[in-house]
């Protein structure tokens, strides 16, 4: 059989390309941007898995370059989708569960071009990213800031790729909401008008007794080592959250959710604290 034909599984004719062998071209583009975190800046797409992502985008107006299906998802599931690409793909059942990042595969997703690199708006709230490295950290933050008003994340050099497969997974749809800056260098940060806060373990003010600003920049930090000298000096202040139970630190992500939260009273007008001089 040939490696690609018109429709396929009861698909409607020309309805998409029906590829069932692993040597295609775009199937090894695919795999690629599915399982490699760097893919996405070598080819200038990125891949959305699951009706979750793919709806995300849409609400924001991102509209796919190709819809790519598994052979079992069926022509009315199929149907509902198709008209949002600009070509759509079925892939053979084998050839999906070699592409799938997930534990259960959704069986559909998008490809679409990447964003351009944007400069950074110096006075939206931000959350400064310092080279944190786990991509469920870095994709749970984004969703936090997104959730609690903050409209961009600032990532310096060494923190995991915005666009890669987990980062998008973890956020849940938030990067559609943010604008997202990457591969920064600390002088970028410099740019901000905002006042920057910075997250500590062990010294500052406590969060729950500070007056934060608003607009702010969180800095988060890096996982072992937290937020550097360079960046500590750059902040108006440092914060740290109340631990009565006794533990040492809290995980990067948490920590995140619980200063944006408190950031969040003032994003949405309320009169909660005074600002910090």
């Amino acid at each position: 059989m040939t490696d690609e034909r018109t429709a396929g599984a009861g698909l409607p004719p020309a309805a998409a390309t029906f590829i069932q062998s692993r040597d295609n071209a775009f199937l090894k583009d695919l795999r690629r941007l599915a399982h490699d975190s760097g893919a996405y800046r070598r080819q200038g797409r990125i891949w959305l898995e699951g009706d979750h992502l793919c709806r995300a985008a849409l609400e924001r107006g991102v509209r796919p370059a190709i819809g790519v299906y598994a052979e079992s998802y069926g022509a009315e599931a199929l149907e509902q989708w198709a008209g949002f690409a600009g070509r759509n793909i079925v892939l053979a059942d084998p050839l999906w569960a070699d592409v799938s990042g997930l534990e259960s595969p959704a069986r559909m997703g998008f490809v679409v071009q990447a964003p351009e690199a944007c400069g950074l708006d110096v006075r939206a709230p931000t959350v400064v990213l310092d080279r944190l490295q786990d991509a469920g950290n870095v994709g749970s933050i984004l969703r936090s800031a997104s959730a609690f008003g903050f409209r961009q994340i600032a990532a310096l050099k060494g923190t995991a790729a915005l666009w890669s497969p987990k980062v998008l997974r973890a956020g849940m749809g938030a990067h559609f909401a943010l604008q997202l800056a990457e591969g920064l260098a600390i002088e970028d940060i410099d740019a901000l008008e905002i006042p920057l806060l910075a997250t500590s373990s062990h010294g500052g003010d406590l969060l729950h007794r500070a007056r934060l600003p608003w607009p702010c920049g969180w800095i988060m930090g890096h996982e072992g080592q937290g937020v550097s000298e360079a960046l500590q000096q750059r902040a108006r202040h440092l914060i740290r959250i109340a631990q009565p139970g006794g533990e040492e630190s809290l995980n990067v992500g948490a920590a995140a959710a619980i200063c944006l939260h408190a950031s969040a009273a003032l994003a949405d007008g309320s009169d909660a604290a005074p600002t910090l001089a």
